[in-house]
């Protein structure tokens, strides 16, 4: 692997660090011989339990079934390889081939995928479905090839919830609470509508960042708050379904383009039935971390009225019109109208 003098995103000290040590991972991982089978690195950071990470143990397991001796799938959960950060420069560079990374962790390459971050703007993951199936959602697929990141479908986690010190039947009860976001600016803005104050962290830092009060809340769908383990480190999660966390899985079309036409068009079929397979599972395992949660007894649950639920409603929509231009406000538009259907 030829080493890079200088990369293709801007990355701070940490960034350089943790892609130093994925580096390393990645030199002293045993080498494909040139008669042997395609090898394809699949790193994520959510645990196996996740949606992300049951997907991508289904991936592994039906391209085992149909391409055995022909394509070989590694995958790492949890961050074991690296960061979600990390790991677009790493399928940019060719390092690893495969990844299924956050939405808004797309911020930094381009405004288009902002359109998921945008606060109540889908009642439900079939409104969500609905528009990714759609010529817009369709067109954002490739909307990065440039940046050697080739989408080739959605996978979702599920719709996001507000855990925090105290139930926030309103908005004003976020006010001076400091809120865990991932690196999105529409996220950024949401938290400072309601009045709370964003701080930018890696997910796997979320739940000690809550035991010791370095942050007082965060947003996350309910697999991820279970899966983590946050309900242990925090009082209360109110219901708002205000967001939507899904994912891009993307490959190196350097990669893809030079694959035989046999095994891409099998590959593609395979991405295809696992993201189905995989977005019929999201709504279950998001709804049995609930229940697994309100079980522990360690979490109060607040679930919103209608009449509350749109008093959050009318106090996020200046958001929409913040990000409008840079997003584009016929794509808003087109959300707003696929959602609006569907409810």
């Amino acid at each position: 692997m030829t080493t890079r003098n200088k990369s293709m995103f801007t990355i701070g000290k940490a960034g350089a660090a943790a892609m130093i040590c994925a580096l390393a991972l990645l030199m002293g991982c045993e080498k494909q011989s040139a008669d042997g089978p395609i090898l394809i690195k699949f790193p994520h950071v959510t645990a196996p339990a996740t949606p992300k990470g049951q997907a991508a143990e289904r991936f592994k397991q039906v391209v085992d079934e149909r391409l055995a001796g022909r394509v070989m799938v590694e995958v790492y959960p949890s961050a074991q390889l690296m960061s979600d950060d990390d790991s677009l420069d790493g399928l940019a560079f060719g390092e690893v081939q495969m990844i299924a990374i956050s939405l808004s962790k797309l911020d930094r390459l381009t405004h288009k995928f902002q359109l998921f971050d945008l606060p109540f703007l889908f009642p439900d993951l079939q409104a969500v479905e609905k528009f990714q199936a759609s010529d817009n959602g369709q067109e954002l697929l490739t909307s990065i090839v440039d940046r050697k990141i080739l989408g080739l479908s959605f996978w979702h986690n599920g719709m996001k919830q507000f855990g925090g010190p105290k139930p926030m039947r309103t908005p004003e009860a976020a006010a001076g609470l400091k809120f865990r976001i991932m690196e999105s600016d529409v996220l950024q803005a949401q938290i400072l509508q309601i009045g709370g104050n964003p701080q930018k962290m890696a997910f796997g830092e979320v739940y000690q960042a809550l035991q010791t009060g370095a942050v007082d809340a965060q947003e996350n769908t309910w697999s991820n708050i279970y899966s983590s383990k946050f309900y242990e480190v925090q009082a209360h999660v109110t219901e708002t379904n205000h967001g939507y966390l899904g994912y891009l899985v993307a490959v190196n079309p350097d990669f893809w383009n030079a694959l035989p036409d046999d095994i891409r068009v099998e590959l593609t079929a395979i991405v295809q039935e696992v993201s189905a397979w995989a977005n019929e599972q999201s709504a279950g395992i998001n709804l049995a971390g609930k229940e697994k949660i309100i079980a522990s007894g360690r979490t109060e649950l607040t679930e919103l009225t209608p009449e509350e639920r749109a008093v959050w409603q009318q106090a996020m929509r200046p958001v929409w019109e913040k990000f409008s231009d840079v997003i584009g406000a016929d794509a808003i538009a087109a959300a707003e109208a696929v959602g609006q259907s569907a409810e």
